[in-house]
């Protein structure tokens, strides 16, 4: 389990509200608890008090919440109820290691949302795991393939080949947004299971945070996982994509908030940033063909034409190949980052079985779906996995991804 709370155990609901019914309407809840529950929610003090008008009482200890009130607070912070009859805050950690650092200083805790989300893939990770085992998949060569000693141009040359990219293929790409479904295809066709959500399981309400976590990768020889937050812009889910894949060739598990532009403290993470850009646009190609005299914007257009990438990932090669130094890197990525929102914010959404496929990967998804459809999965399993309610629903998404016709 990846949280432990010390101390005796929480009173349930149901002993609370007998307590309440002989007693008082009012709960005493522990403030410390209350005030950790809305920091991990992001729930910020005023919106709390437009909601429970006697918030900042209840924090005094000027006033108690009702029973009522404090179940919905704990809905509202998605914190078990119990957990406000401690005296002081659980520990909550995340269950893999935390690169999310800021000059090696850890950020704040992890909140419900992204602990929920890995907490489900790694749900689908030992479902895929025991059924690779089952149908006697291989071993997922990608895994565990380099060490941090090893030459960058080396590793991505190797990298390259596992996942089957080769400049031939690029030069067919009709753009960089092709060339991440591509990256991604090939990503999943090498064996890594990769899932994109914007959101929490199925629920819109429940928005996933690009500044706490851009992504996270569980390593696995069997079923490598990774996992991509959609709230960021397509253009900067490629280079967090190659980033992650980075971290499975060094066989590591871990949450990462990586930017294209960014020069982590970490020796880890600044190998796994190199070896993206390596990955995606190798640095003698970059020095080969770029113009060093030309406006900025206009070449990292250009530069992403020619070698399929986002213009995040070319404005990086500019700054790698000491084209421009760090101060342009930001100033430019900077406007880079805000068009791209732009542009994201200007586009629809798809229809709701691309979607699933996003969201679970095909890999995944159609693994489970025909297990299921064989009956060695039950329906209430792939229901909770793939988030989906309906048997109509089901059904349909076994068409849609071509698991039966």
């Amino acid at each position: 389990m990846s949280s432990s709370v010390a101390g005796s155990a929480p009173a349930s609901p149901a002993e609370v509200r007998v307590v309440a019914r002989r007693k008082s309407p009012f709960i005493q809840a522990s403030i410390p608890v209350l005030r950790w529950a809305a920091d991990r929610a992001r729930l910020d003090e005023m919106s709390l008090a437009r909601r429970f008008r006697k918030w900042p009482l209840w924090l005094s200890g000027r006033a108690q919440p009702t029973l009522r009130q404090l179940e919905t607070f704990a809905r509202l912070s998605h914190t078990p109820f119990g957990f406000f009859f401690l005296p002081e805050p659980p520990r909550v950690e995340l269950p893999v290691p935390d690169f999310r650092t800021l000059r090696d200083a850890p950020v704040r805790e992890p909140s419900a949302d992204l602990l929920e989300t890995l907490y489900l893939c790694q749900q689908r990770q030992d479902w895929f795991h025991e059924y690779a085992q089952i149908h006697g998949l291989p071993r997922v060569t990608l895994v565990g393939q380099a060490d941090l000693a090893d030459a960058l141009e080396s590793v991505a040359t190797t990298l390259r080949q596992t996942l089957g990219l080769t400049d031939a293929h690029r030069q067919q790409l009709s753009s960089w947004s092709e060339g991440l479904r591509q990256l991604k295809a090939a990503a999943e066709d090498a064996g890594v299971l990769v899932m994109t959500s914007s959101i929490v399981g199925t629920n819109s309400h429940r928005k996933l945070d690009v500044g706490e976590f851009r992504g996270f990768v569980l390593a696995d020889d069997l079923a490598p996982l990774v996992f991509l937050n959609a709230a960021d812009s397509k253009a900067a889910q490629m280079f967090t994509l190659a980033h992650e894949l980075a971290h499975l060739a060094l066989g590591q598990s871990g949450v990462s908030n990586v930017e294209a532009g960014r020069m982590p403290e970490r020796s880890n993470e600044r190998w796994c940033n190199r070896m993206a850009a390596e990955l995606l646009m190798p640095l003698a190609e970059v020095r080969r063909v770029a113009l060093p005299d030309a406006p900025v914007p206009d070449e990292i257009q250009r530069l992403a034409r020619v070698f399929k990438v986002s213009t995040l990932v070319a404005l990086r090669r500019l700054f790698d190949a000491q084209f421009i130094d760090e101060a342009a890197l930001w100033q430019h990525y900077r406007a880079e980052v805000e068009r791209l929102r732009a542009l994201d914010r200007s586009g629809g959404g798809g229809d709701f079985y691309r979607t699933l496929a996003a969201r679970t990967g095909k890999r995944f998804a159609r693994a489970l779906i025909g297990s299921t459809l064989e009956g060695q999965t039950l329906f209430q399993d792939a229901f909770r996995l793939l988030g989906v309610r309906k048997t109509e629903t089901f059904y349909h998404a076994a068409r849609e991804l071509g698991v039966m016709v």
